[in-house]
């Protein structure tokens, strides 16, 4: 049963994962913005970015952000469903259950930005109909074991450690902070760039990767190994499309976020100095401001077509 209560909603998926949404603006805004949050994160590493949206763009623009599978407040799930692909069908569960009518935008961050690029291919229909728009933040397309993320994925204690939490996940999930230990590779590249950032951000940060199980951190693992939508990236030529990457990204460097420019020649592609894979909580005006365009591009783009198609 999906149930709402002062901008707090929970939507239940259809093997019965119950997942927590945060709702703002205006429910019959004409636009809707549906915010996907990393591997580890929360649906909170979008309230900076989601404020300095609220600020430019008032009521005008609903804003719906919510928790993968095993992640922040949402619940937990077999680790068999913790794929890219299932966060896909769980992201149109989102969209079918909140967003049943009118246009929308995707925007996602890092894993969030994979589990938009596999919604848009299973739902291709939606494309230049009723969404509209996609950004895609500190994300790849694939080759992720090539460099940054991947030589922690690479790294034999990494396997060691899916091994164990898969074959006992309980006991695996009270030794949580030894863990630590092993997942410290990933840990150090998910962090900030070279710019100085507040103790908030590093603690928002901290918080949101601490409270995440190791069976969610172990689970998505092999998912983001493996990954690759490259021959699906063409697919989203048809609506305007924001690229966004920090220029110190250790964990998807830059070249990833060109790799899915060069597939989207009419993309907008920009560049935050000196800011990492954290750049949503490290640069969030920026990252807003970013997002602000697109929304006005897709508003722009869809009254251009209706004029056309009214002449």
């Amino acid at each position: 049963m999906n149930e709402r209560n002062r901008g707090r909603s929970t939507v239940v998926t259809e093997d019965g994962t119950a997942l927590a949404v945060h709702e703002s603006g205006s429910p019959d805004a004409s636009m809707t913005v549906v915010f996907v949050h990393g591997h580890c994160l929360a649906k909170e590493s979008w309230s900076d970015v989601r404020g300095h949206l609220t600020t430019a763009l008032g009521e005008d623009v609903r804003m719906i952000s919510y928790d993968h599978r095993g992640h922040g407040a949402s619940g937990t799930a077999e680790a068999s469903t913790y794929t890219i692909e299932q966060l896909g069908r769980d992201l149109g569960t989102v969209i079918r259950t909140l967003v049943p009518t009118g246009r929308y935008v995707l925007v996602g961050h890092s894993m969030g930005g994979m589990t938009a690029m596999a919604y848009a291919r299973q739902n291709l229909e939606e494309l230049g109909g009723r969404l509209v728009g996609v950004g895609l933040i500190a994300t790849a397309a694939s080759g992720l074991v090539d460099e940054g993320l991947g030589s922690c994925l690479a790294h034999p204690l990494v396997s060691a450690f899916r091994t164990a939490v898969r074959r006992a996940p309980r006991a695996m999930s009270v030794s949580k902070r030894s863990v630590r230990g092993i997942c410290a590779p990933i840990v150090r590249t998910a962090g900030c760039g070279s710019r100085r950032v507040s103790p908030r951000v590093v603690a928002l940060a901290s918080a949101m990767l601490n409270d995440t199980s190791v069976v969610t951190m172990a689970g998505f693992l092999e998912t983001l190994r493996d990954f690759d939508e490259t021959a699906s990236l063409s697919a989203l030529a048809v609506v305007p499309t924001l690229v966004l990457c920090g220029s110190a990204d250790l964990m998807t460097p830059m070249r990833h976020s060109r790799a899915i420019a060069q597939h989207l020649p009419a993309s907008r592609m920009v560049t935050v100095e000196n800011a990492g894979h954290m750049v949503i909580l490290e640069q969030a005006a920026v990252v807003a401001e970013a997002v602000s365009l697109l929304v006005a591009q897709t508003v722009a783009q869809t009254t251009t077509t209706a004029l056309q198609v009214a002449l």
